[in-house]
């Protein structure tokens, strides 16, 4: 095997692991980084150590420092998409008299994608000082599974309060920490968490937004062109009556750019999707994305109880006050620890 073919291996290799890196950000021990790191050392046994090296650093620059890569990255997708979207669906939609209130939509959901993104990216997201620390140790009680009493982040040289993490992006102990988002270049704490929550629907909404208007200005095409009772004559001289594979052929040599955009906001609408319904059962449940992934390590119980030494700690959330009450407390984060009344 040449260096040529090494090297194609392990940028496909370093592609794949940027992706599962980037979507388990802010947890260093998942069962994907595990997966990764253990690739990286069977292929560290072929792959050039210089070129291992400086791998190592890039990514390292992008996963463990605060970079405005991704946010470069995250504006030139969307004016790809909106240029795209005003230069050829608009006007041809607006040919086809569609509404002109649901050509506009996209903009008005981009609009206000971008305020909460803005909000979101500057945001104090509830950073943890020696001055506002004896305050925040109060908000919530530690849970004694999750969060101990008594520890001390040796970085910040502080007692870490319950609910909070040190992110190492930042170099800073977060109050009600929930993961760091490269997209934003911050993290996503107490107090910035609502707008993180409304960035998320607003992003998915522009994208199923898209997909819908530029699936039906496809749709209108085919039926006004009656392509559907149509035929054509394949490869070996036969006539063929028009299937979905041909139509969808010539729809994408008939306007490549606006079929290759249709894919690509269809598929960020799938998976942006499930991550905001990921995001809304964390909140209706108060959790954080940390303490979700946390939580995986210990069985789920309706009382926290320690088992048998062979079974360890069962797990149960004690922060959750129900659905309405938990919605609530990412609008508005509590300031005082809120016990229960006897």
């Amino acid at each position: 095997m040449d260096f040529l073919t090494l090297l194609v291996i392990y940028l496909c290799f370093v592609l794949a692991a940027v992706a599962l890196l980037c979507a388990c950000s802010g947890r260093k021990e998942s069962f994907l980084a595990r997966s990764v790191n253990g690739a990286s050392q069977v292929l560290s046994f072929v792959i050039p150590t210089q070129l291992q090296s400086a791998t190592q650093r890039v990514l390292h620059r992008l996963f463990h420092t605060r970079s405005c890569l991704f946010v470069v990255l995250h504006v030139a997708l969307q004016a790809a998409v909106y240029g795209e979207y005003t230069w050829e669906v608009f006007v041809y939609c607006w040919e086809l008299q569609f509404h002109l209130l649901l050509l506009l939509l996209p903009y008005l959901l981009l609009a206000g994608n971008m305020g909460c993104f803005i909000l979101c990216s500057w945001a104090n997201p509830g950073i943890i000082t020696k001055s506002n620390h004896a305050s925040l140790v109060k908000i919530y009680a530690y849970d004694g599974v999750l969060f101990q009493k008594g520890i001390v982040c040796p970085t910040c040289n502080m007692e870490k309060p319950a609910r909070s993490k040190h992110c190492s992006f930042c170099s800073m102990c977060v109050h009600r920490f929930d993961h760091h988002c490269v997209w934003v270049n911050n993290c996503i704490g107490a107090f910035n968490a609502k707008y993180f929550f409304l960035y998320l629907f607003t992003l998915t909404a522009m994208a199923a937004t898209i997909a819908i208007i530029t699936a039906a200005f496809l749709l209108q095409v085919v039926l006004l062109s009656n392509m559907m009772r149509g035929s054509y004559i394949d490869d070996q001289g036969q006539e063929r009556a028009v299937e979905i594979l041909f139509l969808i052929q010539h729809l994408f040599l008939t306007f490549p750019r606006i079929v290759f955009m249709l894919g690509f906001v269809i598929l960020l609408t799938l998976v942006l999707g499930a991550y905001c319904c990921f995001n809304l059962y964390l909140a209706l449940t108060n959790q954080t994305s940390n303490e979700w992934y946390k939580s995986r390590r210990y069985g789920w119980s309706h009382q926290l109880t320690l088992q048998p030494h062979d079974r360890g700690v069962v797990y149960k959330n004690t922060y959750s006050k129900g659905v309405w009450m938990n919605l609530k407390e990412i609008f508005k984060p509590p300031t005082v620890l809120e016990r229960k009344k006897k």
